[in-house]
């Protein structure tokens, strides 16, 4: 509940503070006195938006705090998901600087506007005369029976599927439409897979057989120079070796009778036997040259696979082609493995929308069974508030797909006259009807214990004498359960709060200043006398506040 409201400089308000009680507050005061400022506060530290407009002294900064006692109302859970420190006793704090600039704190704890407005949904319900104007809205209307079904868990749950079974469908979308473009390169990759596969290409072989065909290509020149080079070094009459040879054996000579010959002798001994192996080595790879048509012709061909390949791709080497081989590889596994892929997460929605349907009929039941009481609830209040004839009824039907809500759409649908036919609310509701309906639907959340507070702003307007006093007692009876302020002119109403505030009006020759204060008894009978019968006050009117304020219950 609320339990206290300080405003500083704030719009005609300097300076002001009340302190509020359980049960029914009443605020009364004079057309202009500014009640509409209080509630203007309230939301200013609720989270609405502001501008320097509120300012009162445009050199100071504004501030507004609001205390909630807050014990009961399992609102741990939300202080611990923001990490904010919980206290029974929390306060809601905003300022709005003179560069209007505005802060925004919870617990001292600074915070976005987005989650004080958050916190600010759960402790407090302002509802002014123009907010029955949401009783027509569609969203209003399924959330007010999803409060009254109190079925929290259950919506979580199921708008986490639903999320989730989103995302999924977002993910196999994108993967269907990958498929679709590699099914239609799919025998683009393959062909080209296929031709590079097929050639069997191995590193190196290029290299090799260019260098095998190289050989091939001249192997009668080849040929030709080994057998030349052969018959210099060891064939013919004046051939090398045979000079060598004599050279050795005239130098060997030498040194027997000259022995500095000696050296000389040796190394062309070396000369000799090294120009023997040469020409041994000569002949040997001779005879592996070898002239074969059939092998030449064979590695032209191969060469030709492997030359018009790279010409194809562009590249220059056979490494390049298995590269590229490789990478038509894995586009092929990918496009098989996106088809996998695609089965799995159609299993996984399939599995999730499942649960949905699971959690949604869960909601739908529950829903239906609150919807019984919903109807049976609201018809009975809207009977005591001089309505008779009139007749609620709330369509509940299936929609064809999930949305963050389930799967149901309700209307409320409403008769205010005997005879009549029951039409959506916003075609034959008029504002006063739908003031009472929206009081109706009101009490019976009161009995669900689900807010703290409420705040009702003169929606008792085109009602008065027994009806007024029928409102009234709707009120009062929700206070049993929640704190209720209401800002009326009805002295019915007046007379039924547990506490009574004045709105009023002071002036200095510079401005002029809104104040309020609580009421002590005898302030309350004038007070309501002069609701009943103006600023004159008369004995009358005196004994008629008394006797309200007797009766209040």
């Amino acid at each position: 509940m609320l339990s206290h409201l300080s405003i500083n400089n704030y719009v005609l308000i300097e300076k002001l503070e009340i302190s509020f009680s359980e049960g029914l507050s009443i605020i009364t005061g004079e057309t202009g006195a500014g009640k509409s400022i209080l509630l203007g506060a309230l939301s200013l530290v609720l989270g609405q938006r502001a501008d320097m407009q509120v300012l009162y002294d445009k050199t100071k900064k504004c501030f507004i705090e609001a205390a909630f006692k807050i014990k009961g109302y399992d609102l741990n859970s939300f202080f611990e998901r923001n990490e904010l420190d919980y206290d029974d006793n929390t306060v809601l704090r905003r300022e709005v600087g003179a560069n209007g600039k505005t802060r925004a704190f919870i617990n001292d704890t600074p915070v976005t506007l987005e989650l004080i407005r958050e916190l600010g949904n759960m402790l407090i319900d302002i509802h002014s005369q123009h907010k029955t104007l949401t009783l027509q809205d569609s969203h209003f209307q399924l959330s007010y029976v999803d409060g009254y079904a109190q079925h929290d868990n259950l919506l979580n749950d199921f708008y986490k599927e639903f999320i989730i079974r989103n995302q999924l469908k977002l993910k196999l979308y994108s993967l269907e439409e990958t498929e679709k473009k590699s099914l239609s390169d799919k025998d683009y990759f393959q062909f080209q897979f296929d031709e590079l596969d097929s050639a069997k290409l191995l590193n190196n072989e290029q290299t090799e057989l260019e260098s095998e065909l190289a050989i091939l290509n001249h192997a009668e020149e080849i040929q030709q120079y080994f057998s030349n080079a052969s018959a210099s070094l060891t064939e013919g009459e004046q051939n090398i070796y045979s000079g060598i040879s004599e050279i050795f054996s005239l130098l060997n000579k030498a040194s027997a009778l000259y022995p500095a010959a000696t050296e000389l002798a040796k190394r062309m001994e070396s000369c000799k036997i090294e120009i023997k192996d040469i020409a041994d080595e000569i002949e040997l790879l001779s005879l592996k040259i070898n002239h074969d048509p059939s092998r030449q012709q064979e590695i032209s061909e191969r060469l030709d696979v492997i030359y018009r390949l790279q010409q194809k791709h562009r590249v220059n080497t056979v490494d390049e082609l298995l590269v590229i081989m490789n990478d038509y590889s894995e586009k092929l596994l990918s496009i098989t493995s996106l088809t996998s892929q695609i089965e799995k997460i159609k299993k996984e929605i399939e599995a999730s929308e499942n649960i949905l349907k699971t959690v949604s009929e869960k909601i739908s039941k529950n829903r239906k069974k609150s919807i019984v009481q919903i109807e049976k609830g609201v018809t009975s209040v809207l009977q005591k508030l001089g309505m008779p004839n009139a007749e609620f009824e709330i369509e509940c039907f299936e929609l064809p797909d999930y949305n963050a809500f389930g799967q149901d759409k309700v209307t409320f649908l409403f008769n205010a006259n005997k005879g009549g036919e029951k039409k959506e609310v916003s075609k034959v509701a008029s504002g006063g009807e739908l003031s009472r309906l929206m009081l109706a639907i009101k009490s019976l959340i009161s009995q669900k214990k689900l807010l703290p507070t409420i705040i009702f702003d003169e929606i008792d307007q085109g009602v008065s004498g027994e009806i007024a006093d029928k409102v009234g007692s709707i009120m009062k009876n929700m206070s049993d359960t929640m704190q209720v302020i209401t800002i009326t002119h009805l002295p019915q109403i007046a007379s039924k709060g547990d506490s009574h505030f004045l709105v009023y009006k002071e002036s200095d020759k510079k401005s002029a200043f809104t104040k309020i204060k609580l009421l002590e008894k005898n302030e309350r009978i004038s007070e309501i006398a002069k609701m009943l019968s103006g600023d004159e006050l008369t004995k009358a009117a005196v004994e008629n506040a008394k006797v309200l304020l007797k009766t209040k219950n």
